[in-house]
């Protein structure tokens, strides 16, 4: 997308910092999905900073999230949560399931081995 190199990052950042200890869906030069830290499910992340990326970002990213979220969950089994809770300077939304909140405290973190299981890190 154009003007993706000019995007800045934060040092103090851990979105911008994008470090890799969750299962990764994927990555391009507008953002990346990774199983979220805090919660467990598919997660996107914009490459760069800031509450509101251009609309065509947005639409990239969740696209993005629509194709893991699809693997992970099945075509129609999950919602799109946009509130940025632990992170609200950085945009980035969920992909959760219709028993996420019921099972939250049941399911393991980040130990999903589906779809690319071999770009899981710990």
């Amino acid at each position: 997308m154009a003007g993706s190199s000019d995007w800045a990052k934060v040092d103090a950042c851990e979105l911008c910092a994008a470090d890799r200890f969750t299962h990764w869906y994927s990555e391009d030069d507008v953002c990346w999905v990774a199983d979220c830290e805090a919660c467990s499910v598919p997660m996107v992340v914009w490459n760069g900073h800031g509450t509101e990326p251009p609309a065509a970002v947005v639409e990239h990213c969740l696209d993005a999230l629509t194709i893991a979220a699809d693997a992970r969950f099945g075509a129609g089994n999950w919602t799109i949560d946009r509130q940025m809770r632990q992170v609200p300077e950085h945009f980035h939304a969920h992909a959760r399931d219709a028993d996420w909140w019921q099972l939250r405290m049941q399911r393991p973190l980040s130990r999903y081995t589906g779809v690319g299981s071999d770009r899981v890190t710990h």
